[in-house]
């Protein structure tokens, strides 16, 4: 399991919290203290651009707006996006170099056959090649789809389930490998979930309109592809029905994403041959044998109550039916690879989710797709122009900080026992940072590449990934693999490998300047790295121990504490409301929302640190005219400023852990006597709480 958002490139990225009883903040962090004096000079600074306030909103009264308000009027989204902020400003700047290094990697048609810079450049040219794609159509599924045409019982879908997982398509159900987390010293068979192809359950369940509108849509959308595909009208709306009728069946014996976020309860080891003995119909010892994990004796099941319907499902639905789920399951995972017409037809579905108003330009989709595929290669030619070593040390460093105040804060916290703070320092003692790129690459020499068919590359990648993917089963665990690929700007907390992991991608301008004073550095990938810190605190990183296992290492009564604090953070963002009718779900962003009260209070206490080295008890200079303290929350808040279109608002309150930018920056604030004593915010002003409604841990 990994607790992390992969978005690629230009997409948007992002567990601990705070409760009602308090917590001493270390003496040295001055968190309460008498703020030292300030400077007058008017220094000029780099980090914040003080055009984007819109000066005219109370800081105390609405932070949000006064922190990017100008901006967010300034910036609309662009018609192929469905929201824009920080993080598609510099995707773009990051896709200008990327999309440099793969045109000369295109160019380059002499590269040695087999070459990292060979399969980059072919990867690129040939999904840049929309005549080729045009005249292949679906050729190279042919095989694939023939396979399925042949499946001709219940015994031989195994066999046909089987070879479309190593195609990645997720049919029916999703199994991979991955550490064993509550042994995190061996790889397991992971079973959970899955087979659905829109975002989530609720979408085949409610009746509101949305819903309603968004399974037209999907309907529209099947229907129209197979009829791509050659059938006609009516057997192609006979299909359409078919599977979201199978597909609604799988959804309601599915978990919500909140019942998902309890590891203990998505954990159930069991024996393949009970597996089978319960759920014959799916055939797991023929999957497991057809893909190399014959050896396996044991599967860790996410969801056995899944399994009981898949079970039903595929006993009872007409093998057609299942056949033509498949077929779908296929085709509808490559249309970006085939002809125009089959990505318009995905797009307009996308549309009715997102909101976007026209697709991505080419190259930018194919940049997205060659990083997806080949990211360690491409991530080799990306941080060989982009990432220095000073900017490796200066992140190292910062992160140093970052655990240490973490540690204070641990040590001083009053509700705590002595027994789970020490549990809880090892824990953090023993977390791992990767920062930039790799130490080891990936090998990619068994993956064939070349420039005849875009298709048969995303084929061939995939089936290669499998097998990656695989082949771990009974090696030791490989401590050196990222998640990430070097360009990507994001960053994850691993809970099994207790490691965050920082791509070079990330360590860029706005959100880490060489050049920026602390303030605003601490207060931007600063705050990015107090939230992974404490997502191995919050209410899932906390069930695993300093080794990665699920273990409880908690007391009773500190366990019933950490809970009671989370809950008035859920009940906090639970209240807000960024639409009519549309509200917050506190417990399915609660981690996130942890992290970010967690990580913003330790990494001002780390800042405070550093200003008191810097400065001692002598005056601190504003900049842009506004103090470090001031400057830090700033700088927080100016990287969670997002324009996002209303369908895409709805389907991430639905659907992300995340919440919306607005509430990850006023939530955190609005508890913390740092923010109201930096903007001199008094009590009935929106921006503060009542101290008796306070949340806060550390």
């Amino acid at each position: 399991m990994k607790n992390h958002y992969t978005l690629t490139l230009s997409l948007a990225a992002g567990l601990l919290l705070a409760g009602c009883a308090t917590s001493t903040p270390p003496a040295t962090t001055a968190a309460t203290a008498t703020p030292a004096p300030v400077a007058e000079a008017n220094i000029k600074g780099v980090g914040i651009d003080v055009a984007d306030l819109d000066r005219s909103v109370d800081p105390c009264e609405d932070f949000f707006q006064f922190s990017g308000g100008t901006w967010l009027k300034n910036n609309p989204i662009p018609a192929y996006a469905s929201s824009w902020g920080p993080r598609n400003l510099l995707g773009d700047r990051t896709q200008a170099l990327l999309r440099q290094l793969l045109e000369e990697a295109a160019a380059n048609t002499s590269a040695e056959k087999g070459s990292n810079a060979q399969k980059v450049g072919d990867y690129y040219a040939s999904g840049m090649d929309s005549m080729a794609i045009e005249k292949a159509g679906t050729a190279a599924l042919k095989p694939e789809l023939a396979r399925i045409a042949a499946t001709k019982d219940l015994k031989s879908l195994p066999t046909t389930v089987a070879y479309q997982h190593q195609l990645g398509t997720g049919a029916f159900f999703r199994a991979g490998v991955s550490p064993d987390r509550k042994n995190s010293t061996v790889y397991a068979v992971n079973l959970n979930q899955g087979g659905l192809s829109m975002p989530d359950r609720d979408y085949y369940l409610k009746d509101d309109a949305r819903s309603k509108a968004v399974r037209d849509a999907f309907v529209t959308y099947m229907t129209n592809t197979f009829q791509l595909m050659g059938d006609p009208a009516a057997t192609a709306s006979k299909k359409a029905a078919a599977i979201l009728r199978l597909e609604t069946r799988l959804a309601k014996a599915s978990k919500t994403r909140v019942e998902l976020r309890d590891p203990n309860a998505n954990y159930n080891k069991m024996t393949v041959a009970a597996f089978h003995q319960q759920f014959p119909a799916i055939g797991l010892p023929t999957i497991l044998a057809q893909n190399k994990l014959g050896a396996a004796k044991e599967v860790i099941v996410g969801q056995p109550q899944f399994f009981q319907e898949l079970n039903a499902v595929l006993k009872t639905e007409p093998l057609a039916d299942l056949k033509t789920y498949l077929q779908w399951q296929l085709v509808s995972s490559v249309t970006s690879a085939l002809p125009k017409a089959y990505s318009d037809e995905a797009f307009r579905f996308a549309q009715v989710q997102s909101g976007a108003k026209q697709q991505p330009v080419r190259w930018k989709r194919m940049l997205a797709a060659t990083d997806n595929t080949l990211g360690e290669a491409f991530g080799q030619l990306y941080v060989d122009k982009a990432f220095s070593p000073e900017a490796k040390q200066k992140a190292l460093d910062m992160v140093a900080n970052v655990k240490e105040s973490m540690a204070e804060h641990i040590q001083s916290n009053t509700w705590m026992s002595a027994a789970t703070k020490a549990e809880a320092l090892k824990k953090l003692n023993a977390l791992r940072v990767k920062i930039g790129y790799p130490d080891k690459w990936k090998d990619y020499s068994a993956l064939t590449i070349s420039r005849d068919s875009y298709l048969q590359n995303v084929l061939n990648a995939r089936k290669w990934n499998y097998q990656q993917n695989v082949q771990k089963y009974g090696q030791p665990i490989d401590r050196n693999e990222w998640g990430m690929t070097p360009p990507t700007i994001n960053a994850y907390y691993n809970p099994p490998m207790n490691e965050i992991v920082f791509p070079a991608g990330y360590l860029q301008p706005p959100f880490f300047d060489p050049n920026a004073d602390d303030a605003v550095n601490y207060g931007a990938i600063g705050g990015v790295m107090g939230h992974e810190i404490t997502h191995g605190f919050d209410d899932q990183g906390r069930q695993y121990d300093s080794q990665g296992n699920l273990r409880d290492w908690w007391t009773k009564e500190d366990a019933e504490n950490f809970t009671k604090r989370a809950a008035i953070v859920g009940q906090q963002y639970d209240a807000f409301s960024p639409l009519d009718s549309v509200y917050v779900n506190g417990k399915l962003t609660m981690g996130e929302n942890l992290a970010d009260f967690a990580g913003l209070t330790i990494v001002y206490a780390a800042l405070q640190k550093q200003l008191q080295k810097k400065y001692g008890n002598g005056p601190r200079p504003k900049i842009d005219g506004f103090t470090p303290e001031q400057r830090f929350f700033l700088s927080w808040a100016q990287l969670r400023r997002t324009n996002i279109r209303p369908e895409a608002l709805r389907q991430q309150v639905l659907t992300d852990p995340h919440s919306p930018g607005q509430y990850r920056t006023i939530g955190p604030l609005m508890n913390m006597p740092q923010f109201y004593e930096a903007f001199g915010c008094k009590e009935g002003q929106k921006m503060v709480r009542a101290e008796a409604d306070r949340a806060k841990i550390w």
